[in-house]
């Protein structure tokens, strides 16, 4: 066989030379570092956003009575129908310092109620939301790691509860109450139909994790199930619950606002459901009086936005494939 450095072409000792441009480029790989998100997948974009809008939310839920006065959300305490600054009514009122986002037509000043009434709507969220994944991490974790006729049942309570139109009970279980509730007892109600999603979901994680290696190595250890379960299998769990959670409390809020839209809240008790009904009962629409319906809606799309970053970045950070994908 003829020698190849002979054939008039070049050596095989070129050959290196010849492909390096095929390999990569150190300059064109991605740079790693401490602030890559790569890196470290809790410095995810969407998860920071909106762990920052709430941040910022909380922080006028805690503080805001320090540079407000909430005894301003009460009937009467303010003016009538006075719009924000820099706005005037149908009667050429202009807006005063005194009340920047405007009052209501019973004399509520709309910062204030913002300001208490915040809190309260994702309050209702946070109970019914707790309340809820409480229960399905429970159930979830005894149909998938015990199985048999616990799997069962519970799988069958569950397919049973996901399909019920939850909004249409409760409008039907607050219609045959015929009181008015509190918001503890709404978000308790909420949450009798918030159990099945988080219930399927963990289960259906606690089966693929039932087979791993480490679980199967503590249980030929002799480690009790309530040790597998709940310290090896859980802190494996936690991106998943996370993210379950905020879909529950967004479900929970979207909910709550629901039912007091229609009427059937607590509406001695000012929230922004409650807010934007009463401004529905009272035309604000027709009477141009834009600050007391449209404020309200926004702060629940801001809520709504930042839990929905929070989800999709618990997602990314749970799922390295979708960190991987965006």
């Amino acid at each position: 066989m003829a020698d190849s450095s002979g054939s008039g072409g070049k050596p095989v000792a070129d050959l290196d030379s010849r492909f390096s441009n095929l390999a990569p480029s150190s300059t064109g790989r991605k740079k790693t570092g401490r602030f890559n998100r790569f890196d470290n997948p809790l410095l995810n974009w969407k998860f920071l956003s909106g762990a920052g809008i709430f941040g910022f939310i909380f922080f006028l839920i805690f503080l805001g009575n320090q540079f407000w006065d909430t005894d301003l959300a009460l009937a009467g305490s303010s003016p009538l129908n006075m719009p924000p600054v820099g706005f005037t009514n149908w009667r050429d009122q202009e807006g005063i310092p005194e009340h920047p986002l405007g009052t209501e037509n019973s004399g509520r000043d709309m910062l204030a109620l913002l300001i208490v009434g915040t809190p309260r709507t994702i309050g209702v969220g946070v109970i019914a939301a707790s309340v809820g994944m409480g229960a399905g991490i429970l159930l979830g974790f005894m149909a998938g790691f015990v199985g048999g006729i616990v799997d069962d049942v519970i799988r069958l309570m569950t397919d049973v509860v996901i399909p019920i139109p939850s909004l249409l009970v409760l409008i039907v279980i607050q219609s045959a109450l015929q009181r008015e509730m509190d918001l503890v007892t709404m978000a308790l109600l909420i949450s009798m139909f918030s159990w099945a999603a988080p219930t399927r979901y963990i289960r259906s994680q606690v089966l693929s994790m039932r087979e791993s290696g480490y679980v199967q190595m503590a249980q030929l250890s002799g480690v009790p199930t309530r040790d597998i379960m709940y310290r090896e299998m859980m802190p494996n769990l936690l991106p998943y619950l996370a993210a379950s959670y905020i879909g529950n409390m967004t479900g929970a809020i979207l909910q709550a606002v629901g039912l007091e839209l229609l009427g059937l809240g607590p509406q001695r008790i000012p929230s922004l459901g409650v807010t934007i009904f009463f401004s529905i009962e009272a035309a604000a629409l027709l009477r141009n009086m834009w600050w007391w319906w449209g404020i309200p809606t926004v702060i629940l799309a801001v809520v709504f936005i930042a839990l929905l970053l929070i989800n999709l970045g618990l997602d990314e950070i749970a799922n390295p494939r979708l960190r991987k994908a965006n």
